[in-house]
This record gives C-alpha cells, structure tokens and sequence, in this order.
C-alpha cells in the first residue's frame, strides 16, 4: 500500500514540473534600428490637405525663419516638426481664427521636398553629393549610393552629426580589404559623411610598377615595402644613387641618396616613408640625379597610376 501511495505521489510531482511554464530566454539582442521621424527645415516644400475643405490646401515653401504663410491663418511656424506635428497645429491655428469648426478641422502635411534633412556623403567618393534621407540610412549604402570610394580614399570615415557637429566621429572604413571593415552606423537626417584623401608615396624611375601607393594608415610604408609593391627594381638599376625626396614644411623640396643595396641586404637600416615622398630608382646610365630627375618623373601628374595594397 505504501508503495502505491509513493508511486502516486512521485507521479503527482512529475505531472506539475510538466505544467510549469518555461522561464524566457534572456537575449542580448540590440533593438533593431528605427527610422527617424524626418523633420520640417527652412526651404523645405511642404503640401497640406485640408480634407472636407480642399480650397484651403495648398502647397507652401517654408522660409528661413522656419514659416509657411497660409491664406486666412497667416504665418505658422513648422520648421522642427514632424510632418504629423504640422498637420496638428496647422488645425489648431484654424479652429483657434474661427474658420473651421474643431469636427471638421482635419488636416495632414506631406513634405514634398526636402532642403534641409539630406545627407551630405564628400571627400574621395565617386559621385559627392546630398542623398535622401528617408528610411533606414547605413553609412555603408550611403557610401554605395556615392558610387563607392575612389583609389586615393583613406580607410576612415568622419561622421558629423546634425545635433553635434563639434565632436565628429571617425571610423575605420575599407571594405576592400582581405577582412572587409565596414562598421554598422545608422546615419540621421542632416548628418555629413566625409571620404579622406589617404596619404600616398611614389616609386618612380627603373622598377616594374611605377606610380602612387596609397598609405594604409595601420601600417608604416617604409622603402623596402614600397619597392616590393612596386615589384621591384629592373637591371641596370644604379643602387648607390637612389635618391628620397620629401617635401619640407616650407615647401622646399630635400633629396637624400639612399643606400638601397645595403637595405635590401640588411646591412643598413629601412626608411620610414612620408605622406608625398618619392623615391626615385634610377638606371646606372642615367646622369641626372637629385630633386631634378625625382621632381620630373612625378611631373606627370595625372599619368601617375594609383595602387591600392590589401591587407
């Protein structure tokens, strides 16, 4: 008997663990982004409907002082609201003049243009320019919607925002490298996007790639690096008149011979290179070294190649 009064009750407590409810799971999620509330700005064109009174709607250009001048109510200040805010003062200032009854004072604001809440995306893109703002704006499709970076683009951007535009944020950009680095920043209307121009060396005379390479920014660039990707030096390359030439603070230009040969063997110490310098290889024939020979080769200007490393 005993153990049938056991067995009943083991089974009594089985049966109430099964109807407990399960406690919720605890998730770190992040909320999910949310598009912001556009807001009215001076030279915005804003176009309100007067619903059971259509001939008092009507399309108004907001001013610099953040006004629309509307027949019967005169001046209303919207500049800083939301469209849906608009439309409510909008039949505020119309029951408040005694033109319209409060039942039939039903008005909604559509903004047709925006001057104000677009966001501006410069610097080393392909197409700078303002974009629209509406929706879910990533820093990525704004960048995307640019046309992309350019070859001479830092792998940073600088964010300023509308609200605050004394602390600019940067962040690392470069979703071309081996490891893509595109941060997850939503961008607000007003906001500003700014591309920079990355630093760049040249190698230019007697290698296989001459041209520009475009400073990274995490890395230091130093000689042997450059010449390693600029593919390195042909033959009758003249080892002991290669010649570094940087750009002074005063503009003046400085040429210092490199002791190429010994770098590559590792008999003399590499050279950290600078945003503008040039390194110029020249052939063991070639008598004119110096500023004059390194300054003539960059003198091509547009003709020089960009390369871009990844890492």
């Amino acid at each position: 008997m005993a153990r049938k009064i056991a067995l009943g009750i083991a089974l009594c407590c089985l049966l109430f663990a099964c109807s407990r409810p399960a406690p919720a799971l605890q998730t770190d999620a992040a909320p999910a982004p949310v598009a912001p509330a556009l807001k009215i700005g001076p030279g915005d064109l804003i176009e309100v409907t007067m619903f059971e009174n259509p001939d008092l709607s009507g399309r108004y250009r907001v001013d610099q002082n953040g006004d629309v001048e509307i027949a019967l109510i005169g001046h209303v200040h919207v500049a800083g609201l939301t469209a849906d805010q608009a439309g409510r003062v909008i039949e505020k200032r119309f029951v408040q003049e005694q033109i319209l009854q409060p039942a039939g004072a039903h008005a909604t604001v559509f903004i047709a243009e925006y001057a104000s809440q677009g966001i501006s995306v410069s610097g080393e893109v392909k197409t700078p320019g303002v974009y629209p703002a509406l929706g879910i704006r990533k820093l990525q499709d704004l960048i995307i919607a640019a046309g992309g970076v350019t070859v001479a683009a830092a792998s940073k951007a600088i964010v300023t925002r509308k609200d605050d535009p004394a602390h600019p944020l940067t962040v690392d950009y470069n979703p071309e490298a081996l490891k893509p680095v595109i941060p997850d920043l939503q961008i607000f209307p007003g906001d500003s996007i700014l591309i920079p121009r990355a630093g760049i060396v040249y190698v230019l005379g007697n290698v296989q790639r001459s041209g520009g390479f475009v400073l990274d920014g995490r890395d230091q660039m130093t000689i042997e690096k450059a010449l390693a990707l600029a593919g390195g030096t042909n033959h009758s390359t003249s080892m002991n008149q290669v010649q570094l030439v940087r750009t002074l603070n005063d503009g003046r230009k400085e040429a210092v011979t490199i002791p190429l040969g010994q770098i590559l063997k590792g008999k003399a110490p590499d050279v950290a290179m600078k945003d503008g310098d040039i390194l110029f290889i020249p052939t063991s024939n070639l008598k004119l070294v110096g500023v004059q020979a390194a300054v003539a080769a960059a003198a091509l200007g547009t003709a020089v190649l960009l390369y871009r490393a990844t890492y």
